[in-house]
């Protein structure tokens, strides 16, 4: 669960600071304020100093969209895992959010920047962030690689005997499977 409240900006780790950046939290504008990429959080804050912050783990998915006819401005997606809630408890739509099931309830928001130049450094700096935070429920991970490397040849019990092939002999295979 991520709050909507009065916090103070990350001042450690942050690898980009991008003025002039709206927030819109599941379609509704928050207004104009700072996205932070930090090293542990990504955080937004209007300049009153309400904002909010969330944690890489929530982080289903980020993008660049550039797709006008989804959203009239190019921006940068996030895709949360939760609802946010604002400093009393309340859901961003309004509703008490203590009687559903948080697991199966995502939240978009997207930054959008004055300039759209910067959205490619955002996003390269939130995919570095990211890295930081592997999910702990990845399977697919390839940065959990422990053992020797996986030899085909020898899992499928076939052998290649490098002096029966001649030289050219696959030359005019179809490439196309």
């Amino acid at each position: 669960m991520v709050l909507v409240r009065n916090l103070r900006p990350p001042t450690e780790g942050v690898r980009r600071e991008e003025a002039n950046t709206t927030a819109v939290l599941s379609g509704q504008v928050l207004g104009c304020g700072t996205l932070y990429v930090a090293e542990t959080r990504l955080s937004w804050f209007d300049g009153s100093g309400m904002g909010f912050s969330l944690e890489y783990p929530s982080i289903s998915l980020h993008a660049i969209s550039r797709d006008v006819s989804a959203y009239p401005e190019e921006h940068l997606y996030v895709m949360v895992n939760g609802k946010l809630e604002d400093e009393n408890g309340d859901d961003d739509d309004g509703s008490d959010s203590s009687n559903g099931d948080e697991e199966d309830v995502i939240t978009e928001i997207r930054f959008v920047p004055r300039d759209k130049a910067s959205l490619e450094s955002m996003f390269s700096a939130m995919c570095e962030c990211q890295a930081l935070h592997p999910d702990p429920e990845d399977e697919d991970s390839d940065n959990d690689f422990e053992g020797e490397e996986y030899n085909v040849e020898e899992a499928d019990g076939m052998e290649v005997d490098a002096e029966m092939t001649e030289a050219g002999q696959f030359e005019d295979a179809d490439v196309e499977h």
